[in-house]
């Protein structure tokens, strides 16, 4: 039935995107008068009815601004918590507000969306860290300007606001082996978020510049399918080092090699990423590459009000650079 059809549908048909039919059905720039025509005409043929918008009163303060976030992702110590902060700091000087909805795992799984979205309450979107491809799909058919922050999706063409992710962990990795450690474990699930593999894919990076070859083995999984944190099983060989994709499970990786006896670093080297609260209170504290999470969260902002105002973004991926910082867990 035409309440089945979706944009997806239509780009499908047409082999484009959904950035281009939702372009092509609102009248917008980015596609030619030929391309409309034809979204126009498909949509007509395949019986397409848009989302039928509520009517709101005319807002005087500004744009809403919806951010969504999984829940995996979310908690009060959490990196993104500070990320969703300094957004709002961001937000707030330009007159817009931030509505947040932290994404249960059953609400991402089954492509439930939030109120902002179906009660047509916000004017644009910020995905926060890695979610579902489906539900950012059927998000997307809302039709409103969107960045995804801290992550992108090869799947679905979108804008990206990223840590330099692979620069970062090659200069941590780098760094281990400055210290004599040859013997480097990565920690971190790679299927889990587009960050986690190009951290990766640096250390791999930095591993063969030195003439090492990554080892299966030495690749640690520190995810369940839900994309939330488990316990790291050591392999059968230790490593010197670690290489831990976040600090937050460098703190329990050090943890756990006390409990076992192992001394950081006179033993074993861990190193971290993000260099957030957690590398702070680890004991030692760690070496971690620190993200510069205000120029995130003002990148995203500019880059979505130039999309608010017509205008095309200054790129479709900002790499945002950041420092690597030598502590005693080295």
């Amino acid at each position: 039935m035409a309440k089945n059809v979706r944009m997806a549908d239509i780009a499908e048909k047409l082999g484009i995107s959904i950035v281009s039919v939702s372009k092509g059905l609102s009248g917008k720039e980015g596609v030619s008068e030929e391309m409309r025509a034809k979204i126009l005409a498909t949509a007509q043929e395949l019986g397409y009815e848009p989302p039928v918008k509520t009517e709101t009163p005319l807002r005087t303060g500004g744009c809403n601004i919806g951010i969504l976030v999984a829940d995996r992702h979310f908690d009060e110590r959490a990196f993104y918590s500070s990320l969703y902060r300094s957004v709002l700091n961001c937000c707030t000087p330009l007159g817009y507000s931030c509505i947040l909805e932290i994404v249960s795992w059953q609400a991402e799984q089954g492509c439930t969306m939030p109120m902002m979205l179906t009660g047509r309450k916000v004017d644009a979107l910020i995905f926060l860290g890695e979610l579902n491809s489906r539900y950012i799909r059927a998000a997307m058919e809302y039709g409103l300007p969107f960045m995804f922050l801290d992550f992108y999706d090869d799947t679905i063409p979108g804008d990206s606001i990223l840590s330099d992710n692979v620069s970062g962990a090659c200069q941590v990795t780098a760094h281990l082996l400055s210290t004599g450690r040859k013997k480097i474990a990565f920690v971190g699930s790679i299927t889990a978020t587009s960050s986690i593999m190009d951290r990766y894919l640096g250390y791999c990076r930095a591993l063969l510049s030195a003439g090492i070859e990554p080892r299966a083995d030495w690749r640690l999984e520190d995810r369940d399918p839900e994309g939330r944190l488990i316990p790291v099983t050591l392999p059968e060989e230790m490593p010197e080092a670690f290489m831990c994709n976040c600090d937050e499970v460098a703190l329990n990786l050090v943890e756990q090699l006390k409990q076992l006896g192992y001394q950081v670093p006179r033993d074993v080297s861990v190193a971290g990423y993000d260099d957030y609260t957690f590398a702070a209170i680890c004991r030692p504290q760690l070496t971690s590459y620190r993200i510069d999470i205000t120029g995130m969260a003002s990148a995203v902002v500019s880059q979505l009000r130039r999309k608010l105002e017509g205008k095309p973004p200054l790129a479709p991926t900002t790499v945002v650079p950041g420092i690597l910082v030598k502590r005693d867990s080295t």
